[in-house]
Formats: C-alpha cells, sequence, structure tokens
C-alpha cells in the first residue's frame, strides 16, 4: 500500500467522522433553538461529585408539577439571572404557582433565594464528563485556526487521486466513461 493511498484512506475516514460531529452538532442546535434541549457546561464544582466541572448537560424542559425532591434541576438564579443546576430540597406547587428550594450536592446550605414560578425548568437527562471543557476551548482562536486548517488539509488528503488509477480526461468524462472496444488485429491483405 502505498503512501499516498494510506493518506487517502485516513483523510478520508477522518473527514466522515468530521463529518459526523457535524451532523449531531446541527441536530443539538436545531433542537436547542427550537426549545427542545438545552446544553449546558458546568463551571463550578457545587454539585460534584455526581457532575463535575467541565462536564457537558443536556436537558429537557420540566413542569414544576412533575418535579420531586431530590430531582436534579436547572433554573435562572432570581439572585444572578445565570442557570444553576441543583438538587430540590423542598418543592411546592399550587396551580400554576411554585417555590423551589436547591442545593448543590457540594454545598452545605440551600440556595440563598428560592426559585419562584419565573422562567423554565430544566432537567439533565444526559451527561457526558469533560466534553463541556472541550466545546468551551472550541471558540478560542488558538483552537479555530488550526482546525480550519486541519479540516483543509482532510479535505486536501480525501481527494489525493491514486496514482494506479488513470485520470479520466474531458472526453473520455463526455463519452460517458464507457470502455473502448478495440477490432482484433488482423492479417495484411484481409478486408
Amino acid at each position: 500500500m502505498t503512501l499516498t493511498r494510506v493518506l487517502r484512506t485516513l483523510g478520508g475516514a477522518a473527514l466522515w467522522v468530521a463529518a459526523s460531529v457535524g451532523v449531531l452538532s446541527g441536530g443539538l442546535w436545531a433542537a436547542t433553538q427550537v426549545g427542545l434541549v438545552k446544553p449546558l457546561i458546568v463551571i463550578s464544582g457545587s454539585m460534584e461529585p455526581q457532575i463535575m466541572t467541565g462536564d457537558l448537560l443536556i436537558a429537557t424542559r420540566a413542569a414544576p408539577a412533575d418535579l420531586a425532591v431530590g430531582d436534579v434541576a436547572t433554573m435562572v438564579s432570581p439572585q444572578t439571572g445565570v442557570l444553576v443546576t441543583h438538587r430540590i430540597v423542598s418543592i411546592e406547587v399550587e396551580g400554576e404557582a411554585w417555590e423551589i428550594v436547591m442545593r448543590g450536592d457540594a454545598n452545605d446550605d440551600d440556595d440563598p433565594v428560592p426559585y419562584v414560578g419565573e422562567g423554565p425548568v430544566w432537567t439533565p437527562q444526559v451527561q457526558v464528563p469533560e466534553l463541556g471543557r472541550w466545546v468551551m476551548s472550541l471558540g478560542t482562536p488558538g483552537v479555530v485556526i488550526p482546525g480550519l486548517a486541519g479540516v483543509a488539509a482532510l479535505v486536501v488528503l480525501a481527494l489525493l487521486r491514486d496514482p494506479r488509477r488513470p485520470a479520466v480526461s474531458g472526453d473520455d468524462a463526455r463519452a460517458g466513461d464507457r470502455p473502448t472496444v478495440a477490432e482484433p488485429a488482423t492479417g495484411a491483405g484481409e478486408r
């Protein structure tokens, strides 16, 4: 196997992996845009050891009436306005009104202010260790620029021509790549 063929095979395989990741990312983006899921990157250790800093969580919407004490939920903090993922300590739901008290597993005290009937409630369904840290680094120039160069290299590798296969000329392409049929050689004087 020639080096060109190995490089072409590796480039093609890497390109398929990159395309698959792209399709999955696009699907997650679309599901996020229509409100089906919310990807969350854990930035503090308040839920360790169950949920670690740098983990990626995929959460879905939940009705407050469907939550129970002990569930992990994500809500907008009334104090800071940022999303907080903690365990529910107490919950009171009356019709459309609700009040939820939460606490991080690694914290000694409940969150200072209860979460009261505002904004969506999310519950983590999928947890991918360390992927959040990787996703956060994707937006930095030190990763984007080499990443784009790598994708360009993969495309070039995938397009390398196998030297054992003849190139197709313009005439061959117009002829529909039909094989040429040659007449057998005949002896002199035959008609």
